[in-house]
């Protein structure tokens, strides 16, 4: 086990999945999520996304949450329709795992590599960029804030507007900020006093510690993240010490144990 722990800060469901699987390479890792996740408040747009399903030339998904959401929501909607002549986009392995447990043949999705440096929209857009061409209209699957309002990057839109396809956005569910109880806030002034390693796995995680812990020295901290952006926000947030490394767990372990 490292010395300190590992402060797993992903939502949820996906938190437990990372603490097991950080555990069984020998980590102490404890889930702390920053983002807790709510169905959307309004799911017609969903069920009226199935129903329009045949517009579609290919379904974007920004998370594993967004392809769960998603398929939730499919109502009677055959399993053949959905598949049918369409491509399935995925920005990461936890996204490609989400397709195929909702349903999705392999040959149907589109994601980086399995040994692909980092798992974006530029990634994805490097292997999708040829089906995107004028006429042709995407689905874009994502979250949304507490109002259920899109949220997150809109790049791969706009690669899609350039590239004079059309599309569409639809919010499969909301990203709200956590309200920590007294165990969870003994965890984060563990981590903010660098008794603990944080991993952070989004920008969005790292804006939310800040609100709910305003005021806070971040130099003592020590932080993993998994991408350049989201160390581009450790660093901006004060973070003392930052390793970056792509979301696979050999990678993961070896960054964090290099600060352990």
């Amino acid at each position: 086990m490292t010395a300190r722990p590992v402060l797993v800060t992903r939502p949820a469901r996906e938190a437990a999945r990372w603490v097991a699987e950080l555990r069984a390479a020998g980590l102490d890792a404890v889930a702390l999520p920053l983002i807790v996740i709510e169905a959307a408040l309004d799911a017609e747009p969903l069920r009226a996304a199935w129903r329009r399903l045949e517009d579609y030339k290919a379904l974007m998904f920004v998370s594993a949450t967004a392809v769960e959401h998603f398929f939730e929501n499919r109502g009677a909607a055959s399993a053949e329709q959905a598949m049918a002549g369409r491509r399935f986009w995925a920005t990461g392995p936890g996204t490609t795992r989400a397709l195929l447990r909702a349903g999705v043949p392999p040959e149907a999705i589109d994601a980086p590599p399995a040994e692909a440096t980092r798992f974006d929209s530029e990634a994805l857009w490097e292997r999708v960029q040829h089906q995107v061409s004028a006429g042709v209209r995407v689905l874009i699957v994502r979250g949304g804030d507490e109002a259920g309002s899109p949220t997150g990057r809109d790049w791969l839109a706009h690669e899609i507007d350039a590239a004079h396809g059309e599309r569409d956005t639809v919010v499969a569910y909301r990203r709200l900020p956590p309200l920590f109880d007294v165990a969870q806030h003994r965890l984060a002034v563990d981590g903010a006093r660098g008794r603990a390693i944080w991993l952070f796995s989004s920008s969005e995680a790292i804006a939310n510690l800040q609100r709910a812990m305003p005021g806070t020295d971040w130099q003592a901290a020590s932080a993993v993240a998994t991408h350049a952006r989201i160390g581009e926000a450790a660093r901006a947030a004060g973070f003392g010490a930052l390793r970056v490394c792509t979301p696979l767990r050999d990678a993961l372990v070896a960054s964090i144990e290099s600060l352990a």
